[in-house]
């Protein structure tokens, strides 16, 4: 192997293959030659009858999608508000100097510290739900696409303003096209953390309907097999 030579096409399906394949082979070795107990691990096979049993006589697509509405719903939110946001403070400072303060703070708290404000504020309902990916996203969105909007090349803007551009164009016409690649990682990046917000709202919820409660029932039952699929 060469330090940074790229990979082709091919040898890159085949290598992202031959680790899956590879990983189930320890992983039934592991099982099936007991080697781990299935208290702790269920085999691959337990697993894929455990999977289907759940999907076809439980409801498990239903909670599957309830979890997904949960993840976009309260994420589009976040977004929706905070890439405006972030993009009026990537390009005036004022803006930024006024809210930057607070939303730096903010970022580094765990969503699970705004629980119980938000049992009291939304009760424990969807809204509640939602509201902890919001919060859990929204601040990492605005500071980032401040960050990616503030980067802008300057030569860009001053190219802009020498050929008659307005302010209100320099924003719409050369920040946001400039920035949009960086804003659109930056959505994927933020999508994927929301993910691991959702498992904090639904583990500390009651009610029923959600992949949460499918992680906590085999728990409270020490069914190991449904414990690995959940």
């Amino acid at each position: 192997m060469t330090p940074l030579k790229p990979v082709g096409p091919g040898a890159r399906v085949a290598l992202g293959l031959a680790f899956f394949v590879l990983f189930l082979a320890a992983w039934a070795l592991a099982t099936f030659g007991g080697y781990v107990s299935p208290t702790f691990l269920a085999d691959p096979a337990t697993m894929l009858r455990e999977g289907w049993n759940l999907l076809a006589q439980h409801g498990f697509l239903k909670d599957i999608l309830i979890t997904i509405w949960r993840v976009f719903g309260g994420f589009v939110l976040a977004a929706a508000i905070g890439i405006p946001l972030g993009m009026a403070m990537g390009a005036y400072k004022p803006v930024e100097a006024f809210f930057e303060p607070f939303i730096s703070f903010s970022r580094y708290l765990p969503a699970s510290a705004f629980i119980p404000l938000l049992i009291l504020w939304a009760g424990t309902g969807e809204a509640q739900k939602l509201l902890v990916i919001f919060v859990g996203s929204f601040f990492q969105i605005v500071l980032m696409v401040a960050i990616a909007v503030g980067n802008t090349r300057r030569d860009l803007v001053e190219a802009a303003y020498t050929l008659g551009a307005s302010d209100r164009a320099i924003v719409t016409r050369v920040l946001l096209p400039a920035s949009a690649p960086e804003i659109a990682e930056i959505s994927r990046l933020v999508l994927g953390w929301a993910w691991t917000y959702v498992i904090v709202a639904e583990l500390k919820a009651r009610d029923l309907g959600d992949l949460g409660r499918r992680c906590r029932q085999p728990h409270a039952r020490d069914d190991g097999d449904r414990k690995s699929v959940g």
